[in-house]
């Protein structure tokens, strides 16, 4: 006799959310913030550099160098990715085209998390218990009930929020661990595709440098495949045993195996507690109710995928230190993991998600417009000051259409609360719906009334255009010493000089060193600076732009009456 689930669901709960509502609130996430910006610094602008060095034709496809250097993560696909578009759509902007095969992407991942999460409610284990007269929830009506609740518990993840509106290979990462959870979840169901989705999946991993994790999930997979009572999840031990082979061909072709690990001693507990309390937000504590609720469920499917997915992921963001970005990886996981949790949540736990959603985001809403009053109007006088301190340089225009929508995503935010306080309270997603409004409506928002701040903040462009003033733009070769990546493409990719690194940089007639605030400029013998440039948010660090003497300022005067 099978055992009785936790889960206790309606006909009213397992009501479907309107497609059409969902998929305003999929492209509200997907849109906003990949228009009209730049590259922004560190990870983002620096996968734009390989990007654009493919593109120019700089490099090769297997060597995607950028100032002569490798990518950091060991990439191959994601540069591919962005270099196609640069030359598909030569008429957008290079960073725009760069950018929207990540936009795609990062919709394959949402849609991949919702037919995961799908196939798992589907099993009989994952049903909710019967009612003694009748009553209960259809079959097919509470999984697709679960996937939309799975759909809103990822889009309200804090941490996906920045990292998965970047071009890097985190997102090609992110869609290659969401593959491996769809192909194992619906392999019952989709024998044949999912062994192509799993194939695909660790090839894709491989592909975009984390070779080392696309093996742990094959061993993952092929435990939980071994273990499991349907014969189409059996047999997808085959097409796992395939994809760790295309993993190990792959990364010794690309030369992409290597190892980010640290000591356990480097790793601070404290900071790992703290990231995981806010980069996982709401999905986390579900999840963790869902293995609390369920646990005499673990062995079975609706558990066992995204909790080995979760369990593989984070251990390896633990094992790099508590990196975010490999911490990015176990959201879809988690994400279907809190899906579950949503049939055994009471009223009060519930209604405790719904109060802090609404105030933290409505405060957030408030916050917003009272700084973008302060951009336009220059009062509250408070603010506006606080904003002249913080960037002296900015000068912000009026944005008609940002404002609209602004005002229409606000609109629609004060309709949601108003929809969850008032009526379809039984709803088995009702708990996620403030949350992921929430979100969609504070990303809107900063896209929009804060854009221009924030696109002076988070780029290059304001530092690139002073060093043109330092800079002449027939200079042979630029050189960059020492600094990050994103430095480097900015010069290279974006201001159209070549680049060279390391000792070779003292070869080139010109140099930009980044040096803290108070310290002297470098000079070796034969330089002399020109002088130095900051970017409009940085107070810690001025960029020194050097030049090396000419030869004839170096040579010695000669005496009168010495001969030439």
């Amino acid at each position: 006799m099978s055992r009785p689930t936790p889960a206790l669901v309606s006909v009213a709960g397992a009501r479907a959310r309107p497609r059409w509502v969902l998929l305003i609130l999929c492209l509200a996430y997907l849109l906003p913030g990949q228009w009209l910006r730049d590259a922004w610094r560190h990870a983002d602008l620096a996968a734009y550099g390989h990007m654009a060095a493919l593109a120019r034709g700089d490099a090769t496809w297997l060597q995607p160098l950028l100032a002569g250097l490798l990518p950091e993560d060991g990439a191959l696909l994601p540069y591919w990715l962005g270099a196609a578009a640069i030359r598909a759509l030569p008429g957008l902007d290079p960073v725009l085209a760069s950018r929207l095969p990540f936009v795609i992407v990062l919709a394959g991942v949402l849609a991949l998390v919702w037919y995961a999460t799908f196939h798992l409610a589907r099993t009989e284990a994952a049903q909710p218990a019967p009612f003694a007269f009748g009553g209960e929830a259809d079959a097919i009506d509470y999984a697709r009930a679960l996937a939309d609740a799975a759909l809103l518990a990822l889009l309200a993840t804090l941490g996906l929020l920045q990292l998965g509106h970047e071009a890097t290979s985190d997102v090609v990462q992110l869609l290659g661990v969401s593959l491996w959870l769809y192909g194992l979840a619906s392999a019952p169901y989709r024998p044949g595709r999912s062994q192509s989705a799993v194939v695909a999946a660790m090839a894709l991993l491989a592909l975009s440098g984390a070779p080392s994790l696309a093996l742990m999930l094959g061993v993952a997979g092929g435990v939980i495949a071994h273990h499991s009572r349907f014969d189409g999840a059996r047999r997808l031990r085959i097409g796992l045993v395939v994809g760790m082979v295309s993993v190990a061909a792959i990364a010794t072709w690309t030369q992409a195996w290597g190892w980010r690990l640290v000591a356990p001693s480097q790793v601070d507990p404290g900071g790992l507690i703290r990231l995981l309390a806010w980069f996982t937000w709401p999905t986390l504590p579900l999840a963790l109710w869902t293995l609390w609720r369920w646990r005499g469920f673990v062995t079975r499917r609706h558990v066992a995928v995204p909790l080995g997915l979760a369990a593989t992921t984070l251990s390896a963001a633990v094992a790099m230190g508590g990196s975010d970005r490999a911490m990015l990886l176990a959201l879809p996981a988690l994400a279907v993991l809190a899906a579950f949790a949503l049939p055994t949540l009471n009223r009060g736990w519930s209604a405790m998600v719904d109060w802090f959603s609404l105030f933290f985001f409505t405060l957030a809403a408030v916050f917003i417009w009272a700084y973008y009053l302060a951009l336009q109007t220059a009062w509250p006088p408070r603010l506006a000051a606080n904003l002249q301190r913080l960037a002296p340089d900015l000068v912000v225009s009026f944005e008609p259409l940002g404002l609209l929508l602004a005002l229409g995503s606000t609109l629609a935010w004060l309709a949601l609360v108003r929809w969850r306080t008032s009526r379809q309270r039984a709803a088995l997603w009702r708990s996620l719906a403030l949350p992921a409004g929430g979100v969609v409506l504070a990303w809107v928002l900063a896209m929009t009334l804060w854009f221009q701040p924030l696109n002076l903040g988070r780029s290059n462009q304001v530092l690139l255009q002073r060093l043109q003033v330092l800079i002449p733009p027939q200079a042979d070769c630029v050189g960059v010493p020492s600094a990050a990546r994103s430095l480097h493409a900015t010069v290279e990719a974006q201001g159209g000089w070549k680049v060279r690194v390391g000792e070779a940089a003292w070869r080139c007639e010109w140099a930009v060193q980044p040096m803290p605030r108070a310290a002297t400029p470098p000079t070796p013998a034969g330089w002399e600076a020109v002088g130095s440039v900051q970017r409009p948010t940085e107070r810690d660090t001025r960029y020194w732009v050097l030049r090396q003497r000419p030869r004839s300022a170096l040579a010695a005067p000669r005496r009168p009456g010495q001969e030439g």
